[in-house]
């Protein structure tokens, strides 16, 4: 593609070359893609959490030798700097170089004139927007979707450019189906100006990121923010179970020829699962209700969270005219995302749910659940299975941390599960609540590898065992130590 950027009103090409595509990290940039040096200013204006950042601007060389095209950097970190002018003909200065990967990113949506969908909400966002995405690429569609869980100002931008990156172009796609996260307040709207939704999907609201927050009620607004930006005659996608969800129909400005779809289980809604079973453990049966008809489907994910993020992406599919019948074919060879509720099932008898990819009070409880649901029977339908949760520390909490773990222990006890065990830091809280409402199993770890270890002598036949927790607690060392130990069955 040919790079411009877009802003105040006007488009102002500032380079003259064909780009094959685009890069923030100077050791994978290849050749003929322009290099972003971000800096720690760029990160501060843009909701970013952490503490410390690299200056991109060390890496600009580096770049280069890689074979990047130009180097996109920070107008004042160039200036007076003699080493990087001397590629001064290579250099595209800018005041904010993420605003710059923004307005190229807008500019190639707003020229490629598809239809965007855009997901948000406190937790499964990104199992939603692969279930959205696969439903409609396997409806004959050509989707692209948000790389991994891309849903910040750097992430959003860049799946956005996969489009024109590595020999794509945006002929290639009919629909763009884009996750959106929110650490901050305002985070969404922005987002929404890069990519303004046709459809806009919000899930539910969480108390998660409250460091950064001053209530639940606050994340909601920043979440309604998605609805609020939808484009004129745009189509909200609204949780009816989730009562703050719900109450953002209200702020639906819909230009005159927008509508609001609802999903759900619990409470009447447009699209909704009746008649819901469970086969076995992480495949449900439920009779698919929308606007256009029913049809039986099944899906292959654990708990009715998931029920619900594949009635959202049922509920985008009806947005596309796409019958039912046809949804529940798609909904029936979805598969969990990695790290996201995939099921392993051990030849030494035990079954584990890999969710390790993140955690929050919302999203632990919610699958927690599904593991005392299943606690009945066996794997093989047999003797009742002892049911076991691995849960590091729940990150960003803010001042209500330490009691929203041992509250979220405390219900966990309450389902009925057999063994708890916390990983760091406020995963103490969690064990304590556990054993204040009864479960004497109930064990605290510094370290996942400390739990991972002690795990491998514990788990025995029968057991299904969740393995949860926060990006930052890292507790995938605990699948990847059992996999180490274990064999998987052949025949998964």
């Amino acid at each position: 593609m040919r790079a411009d950027t877009s802003g105040a009103g006007e488009t102002r090409e500032f380079f003259d070359k064909e780009l094959t595509g685009f890069s923030i990290d100077s050791r994978t940039v290849a050749a003929g893609q322009l290099f972003f040096a971000l800096s720690a200013e760029d990160y501060r204006r843009h909701f970013f959490t952490a503490t410390s950042f690299d200056d991109g601007h060390r890496f600009i060389p580096a770049a280069f030798e890689h074979g990047a095209v130009a180097v996109v950097a920070r107008r004042e970190r160039v200036e007076g700097d003699a080493e990087l002018a001397s590629f001064g003909d290579r250099l595209l200065l800018v005041d904010d170089v993420i605003d710059a990967l923004q307005q190229i990113a807008h500019g190639a949506l707003k020229a490629w004139g598809g239809k965007v969908v855009a997901l948000t909400g406190s937790a499964g966002k990104t199992t939603a927007k692969d279930l959205t995405a696969h439903v409609l690429a396997a409806t004959g569609r050509r989707v692209l979707k948000t790389q991994k869980n891309f849903n910040n100002e750097l992430g959003l931008a860049l799946s956005i450019l996969q489009m024109e990156t590595g020999g794509a172009r945006a002929a290639d796609y009919d629909v763009a189906v884009l996750e959106m996260g929110q650490s901050m307040f305002g985070e969404i709207a922005r987002l929404a100006q890069v990519a303004p939704p046709d459809i806009a999907v919000e899930l539910n609201v969480a108390p998660v990121h409250l460091e950064f927050f001053d209530s639940v009620e606050h994340i909601a607004a920043g979440k309604a923010q998605l609805v609020e930006n939808l484009k004129p005659g745009g189509t909200a996608i609204l949780n009816a179970d989730d009562a703050r969800v719900a109450a953002m129909r209200a702020k639906h400005r819909d230009g005159g020829d927008g509508r609001t779809l609802t999903f759900g289980i619990e409470n009447a809604a447009d699209v909704s699962a009746t008649k819901i079973e469970s086969a076995r453990f992480g495949l449900s049966r439920f009779r698919l209700r929308t606007p256009r008809g029913e049809a039986d489907a099944q899906l292959s994910l654990p708990g009715r969270h998931n029920l619900l993020n594949a009635l959202a992406a049922a509920a985008v599919a009806t947005c596309f005219e796409i019958a039912p019948e046809e949804i529940a074919r798609a909904l029936c060879s979805a598969t969990a995302s990695e790290m996201r509720g995939v099921v392993i099932e051990f030849a030494a008898g035990f079954s584990v749910i890999d969710d390790s990819y993140n955690s929050n009070p919302r999203s632990l409880l919610s699958m927690a659940r599904s593991v005392a649901e299943a606690r009945g029977t066996g794997g093989d339908g047999g003797a009742a299975r002892r049911t076991f949760i691995v849960a590091g520390e729940m990150l960003e909490l803010g001042e209500t941390g330490a009691e929203l773990h041992r509250e979220a222990g405390r219900e966990i006890a309450r389902m009925g599960i057999d063994v708890l065990w916390g990983v760091r830091g406020l995963a103490t809280e969690l064990v304590a609540g556990a054993r204040e409402a009864g479960l004497e199993a109930a064990r605290f770890f510094d370290t996942t590898d400390e739990a991972a270890a002690a795990l491998t002598d514990e788990v025995r036949a029968g057991d299904l065992l969740l393995v949860k927790g926060s990006r930052g607690v890292h507790t995938e060392r605990v699948i990847e130590v059992l996999r180490g130990r274990y064999e998987e069955n052949s025949d998964e």
